[in-house]
C-alpha cells in the first residue's frame, strides 16, 4: 500500500498575522481503504493551486460564504488541483484517468471521494494530458476570474482606446487580466507589480504598454507619464495605498475591478476594506463604480470562457508562466512565498506523476 501524507494547519498566524512556513505541517496519514462504494474514487495528487483567497482559511471565522476555516491538525484544503485515478468504482472515471476538480481540493498525496458528488470530478481533456498543471493556470480559476472579471465589470468598449491599469500585474490573475483587456479591445495596458524583473516580465512577455515598480517608483508621478489622460479601468488585486492612488487618477465614469485585496489580508478587516475618506469622495463625485466581483457568481459562464481561453490559447494571443514548487512537503513553503510576492504567474505544487 502505497506511503500516504497530508498537510495540516499546525497553528493559526492570527488574524493580523503575516503566514510563516512553522503554521504548516507535512504528515504521514493512512491510506484510504476499501471497498469503495458505488461512484467512490481514490485520487493520487499531481498538482496543487495555491491561491491568496486561502489566506482568509487560516482564520476561525473566514469572513466569506464561500470558504471554511482550516482547524488546526486537520488536512488543508486548496480550491483546485489535477490528479489521476487510481482506483475507481465510478461509471464515468476509470483507472488512468486524469482529472481535476475546482472550488476544492485535499492538500493530501492520496485521497478518496465520490466522484459526482458537489463539485464533481472532471476528466482532463486527452489535449492536456501532457501538460496537466495548465488546467490549474492557462484554464483554472485564475483565468477564468481574469476573462470574466474584464468582461463583466471593466465596461471595454473597442476602438475608444481606453487605459486599463492593473495592480499585481505579474501574479496569476494580474497577468492574464492585462492581457484580455488587450484581447477585448482596450488601448493600454499599465501594470504595477513590486520587481524590476516582474516589470521586464509584463512588458517584454506579456506585452503590457508599460510596467511601474510601487517599492522603487512613485505611482503617482508614474501614474501621470504612462496614463496623461488618466485611468479608464482599474482591475484591482491588492488595494490598500496602492489601489487609493490609482482610483484618485481615474476619469469620471471609470470603472474598478474589485478582484482582490492581497495588501490587507493579514489584517484583520471587513472585506472589502473601507476606503479612506478623501478617497470614497473622489469616487462618488466622479460617478466610479466599485463593485465587488466574485467569479463564483458567474459559473454558468465557465465552459463559454473556457472555450474562449483554448481558442485563444491555440491561437497564441496568450502567454503565461507557473511558479512550480516541488513536492506535497514544499506547500505551506509555496503559499508563504506568494503571500509575499515570490511568485511571477500561477503559483502550483507539483506533489507527484502519474
Amino acid at each position: 500500500m502505497p506511503a500516504n501524507f497530508h498537510v495540516v494547519l499546525a497553528s493559526r498566524p492570527g488574524v493580523d498575522g503575516v503566514p510563516k512556513i512553522e503554521h504548516f505541517r507535512h504528515e504521514s496519514c493512512p491510506y484510504p481503504t476499501g471497498p469503495l462504494q458505488p461512484g467512490e474514487v481514490i485520487v493520487k495528487t499531481l498538482y496543487l493551486s495555491v491561491d491568496p483567497a486561502l489566506r482568509c482559511c487560516m482564520n476561525e471565522d473566514t469572513g466569506v460564504h464561500y470558504l471554511k476555516p482550516w482547524l488546526p491538525g486537520n488536512t488543508m484544503r486548496g480550491l483546485s488541483g489535477v490528479g489521476v485515478i487510481v482506483e475507481s468504482s465510478s461509471k464515468r472515471l476509470e483507472v488512468g484517468d486524469l482529472v481535476e476538480c475546482a472550488l476544492t481540493w485535499p492538500w493530501k498525496t492520496y485521497y478518496l471521494r465520490n466522484a459526482d458528488s458537489y463539485p464533481p470530478l472532471n476528466k482532463v481533456p486527452d489535449s492536456l494530458a501532457e501538460t496537466p498543471s495548465m488546467i490549474l493556470s492557462v484554464f483554472g480559476g485564475t483565468a477564468l476570474t481574469a476573462l470574466i472579471g474584464i468582461r463583466e465589470k471593466a465596461h471595454i468598449k473597442r476602438q475608444t482606446n481606453q487605459t486599463v491599469v492593473v495592480s499585481a500585474a505579474a501574479g496569476s490573475t494580474g497577468s492574464f487580466a492585462g492581457q484580455f483587456a488587450k484581447l477585448e479591445g482596450c488601448g493600454k495596458v499599465i501594470g504595477i507589480c513590486g520587481t524590476d524583473e516582474k516589470k521586464e516580465y509584463i512588458v517584454d512577455e506579456l506585452k503590457f504598454d508599460g510596467a511601474i515598480n510601487y517599492k522603487t517608483e512613485n505611482i503617482a508621478e508614474r501614474l501621470q507619464e504612462l496614463c496623461p489622460d488618466g485611468v479608464d479601468v482599474y482591475f484591482d488585486n491588492v488595494g490598500g495605498e496602492i489601489s487609493n492612488t490609482v482610483i484618485q487618477k481615474m476619469n469620471k465614469n471609470s470603472h474598478i475591478v474589485l478582484c482582490g485585496q492581497i495588501s490587507v489580508y493579514n489584517k484583520d478587516e471587513t472585506y472589502p476594506p473601507a476606503l479612506p475618506a478623501d478617497v470614497r469622495k473622489y469616487l462618488d463625485d466622479n460617478n466610479i463604480t466599485r463593485e465587488r466581483f466574485l467569479v463564483l457568481n458567474y459559473i454558468d459562464q465557465f465552459e463559454a470562457a473556457v472555450e474562449q481561453l483554448m481558442k485563444w490559447f491555440i491561437n497564441d494571443n496568450i502567454k503565461y508562466r507557473e511558479c512550480i514548487e516541488e513536492g506535497l512537503y514544499n506547500t505551506g513553503k509555496a503559499f508563504v512565498k506568494m503571500m509575499s510576492g515570490g511568485n511571477i504567474g500561477k503559483q502550483i505544487v507539483h506533489v507527484d506523476n502519474p
